[in-house]
């Protein structure tokens, strides 16, 4: 396993880089731009369709900078400051443990003053160099694909908001010892709470700026498939927990390595299981028995499915399709994976359930009842044409 960046590249090419960047935020980072693309590249498709118009906005120019604007840009840089000229003064021990340093009140006050300033007067004087004598209000014409970035933007922080509120429910006893450290916590995100929340801060956006919520759902879903794979392939680099039951049975497949069959996880980046012999550094352990590598399950799935999904959306043409097709798929490969992963149960009238078994068998029925519902209702507007 390789926690951080630097430890992948000290394996591929031999050189010890000191990075600052783990492996699994690297590769989450790789899966929201692999969103994006898509969804701009499904954008623009349906722009060119006629499926999706542009819209106009108003917008004041000419005025000067505010006191809010100002105010808000000097925050912003002086939380950056603080933190990075800390960091690049103390360079060995941001590497070392980045994660506790980002949320520790560690920091130089000097470097958040200079910086914040420094970004406050650049934002005076922008304005300054654009003011008019009497600012005016006019027309922007906005393409749906040009919002892309704030689309981006929304889906990350809802879904890493959505990711903690649902992995705390589905650990209430973990929440309750430390609330504090299990929120502000790096480790611990639930896939589910990330799209379900995510998503829906998407929709409202898109509302917002005028774009067709299924118009949308339909652009978004094979990236959303995409993004899922990647973030697996991120999961199982770094060795985060995400991992299978054990798994004692030898190898049944002569062309499968031992290691995607049944993987003991070493250096991983909980650092739990036993100790590694004459192992040195911060990730040391590995589990005691091997166990399903299901975050590599799930990533080859995931991209297989995106294939899927990319070469249906030109042949279905009705709205919502698209992304009812991808519900089904989406639950019915984690419905499966589930019994062959380690993850939290819930007891329910004799029977053991895990979270995403109820969310996804929800996705699987949701969406059935969509396709069935928008191919009838497409059949009943044809017929009244």
């Amino acid at each position: 396993m390789y926690p951080t960046l630097s430890e992948l590249l000290k394996d591929l090419i031999g050189i010890d880089i000191p990075l600052p960047i783990q492996s699994f935020g690297f590769m989450m980072a790789l899966a929201f731009l692999a969103a994006a693309y898509t969804l701009s590249l499904e954008l623009k498709r349906k722009e060119g369709l006629g499926l999706l118009v542009a819209t106009k906005e108003k917008i004041l120019v000419g005025a000067p900078a505010s006191t809010s604007e100002l105010f808000t840009a000097a925050i912003i840089w002086f939380l950056i400051g603080y933190k990075a000229s800390y960091a690049a003064l103390n360079y060995s021990e941001f590497v070392a443990n980045t994660q506790d340093f980002i949320l520790s009140t560690k920091g130089y006050l000097l470097g958040g003053v200079i910086a914040g300033a420094a970004a406050s007067y650049i934002r005076y004087r922008d304005k300054e160099n654009h003011k008019l004598e009497k600012p005016e209000w006019r027309e922007e014409v906005i393409q749906p694909h040009q919002l892309v970035g704030n689309f981006t933007m929304a889906a990350a922080i809802g879904g890493i908001i959505g990711a903690k509120i649902f992995h705390n429910l589905e650990n209430l006893d973990e929440f309750m010892e430390d609330p504090v450290g299990s929120l502000m916590s790096f480790s611990g995100l639930t896939m589910y709470g990330g799209l379900i929340v995510g998503g829906a801060i998407v929709l409202w956006y898109g509302k917002k700026k005028g774009i067709p919520m299924l118009q949308l759902c339909d652009a978004s879903a094979p990236g959303l498939m995409l993004a899922y794979g990647v973030g697996r392939i991120g999961c199982q680099i770094a060795g985060d927990g995400d991992w299978g039951i054990v798994n004692s049975a030898p190898n049944p497949f002569s062309f499968l390595p031992d290691w995607a069959w049944a993987y003991n996880y070493p250096h991983n980046v909980n650092n739990v299981g036993i100790p590694i012999p004459d192992c040195t550094g911060m990730h040391c352990r590995m589990l005691p028995e091997a166990v399903f590598p299901t975050p590599l399950y799930e990533a080859v799935a995931s991209i297989l499915l995106f294939t899927v999904l990319w070469g249906m959306r030109k042949s279905l043409n009705i709205p919502g399709m698209l992304f009812s097709v991808y519900l089904v798929m989406n639950g019915f490969e984690r419905f499966w994976i589930e019994k062959i992963r380690v993850n939290t149960k819930y007891h329910i009238s004799g029977h053991e359930i895990t979270q995403a078994e109820i969310i996804s068998t929800l996705l699987v029925l949701g969406g059935i009842v969509a396709i069935i519902w928008l191919r009838n209702n497409h059949k009943a507007v044809k017929a009244k044409h």
